[in-house]
């Protein structure tokens, strides 16, 4: 069993600018998975920059509100959504709400810095 506590993961800024905290991945923990799993926060009135991924993601909303845009299509998300971004998807988050917006990103196969590009 490998067991982590999230507040106990020290934040990283991602390239996008959303605050990270890294749970999951294949090439850093002694875990048979494809994917990787990560807690974002952005803070009131923050955004993401605008950035794709070559993996497929899933975006699953803990708390806040805030606008999803992927390629041409944006949506307002709260707490308990979820949103799958496709592979090479142009993507951004921005938090419309008063309060934090957090959300655990699933990326399949696992997140690498050179299949991540940033676009702003």
């Amino acid at each position: 069993m490998l067991l982590k506590d999230v507040a106990a993961l020290t934040p990283i800024d991602a390239g996008d600018h959303s605050e990270l905290r890294e749970i999951l991945h294949p090439e850093r923990d002694d875990v048979a998975l494809r994917y990787s799993l990560a807690l974002a926060i952005l803070r009131p009135g923050e955004r993401s920059l605008r950035h794709r991924l070559g993996s497929s993601e899933v975006y699953y909303v803990l708390y806040g509100t805030g606008v999803m845009h992927v390629g041409d299509e944006a949506e307002t998300l709260h707490t308990g959504h979820t949103v799958y971004i496709p592979p090479n998807s142009v993507q951004w988050f921005e938090n419309t709400g008063a309060t934090d917006l957090a959300f655990l990103c699933l990326v399949d196969p696992a997140w690498r810095e050179e299949d991540e590009e940033v676009l702003e």
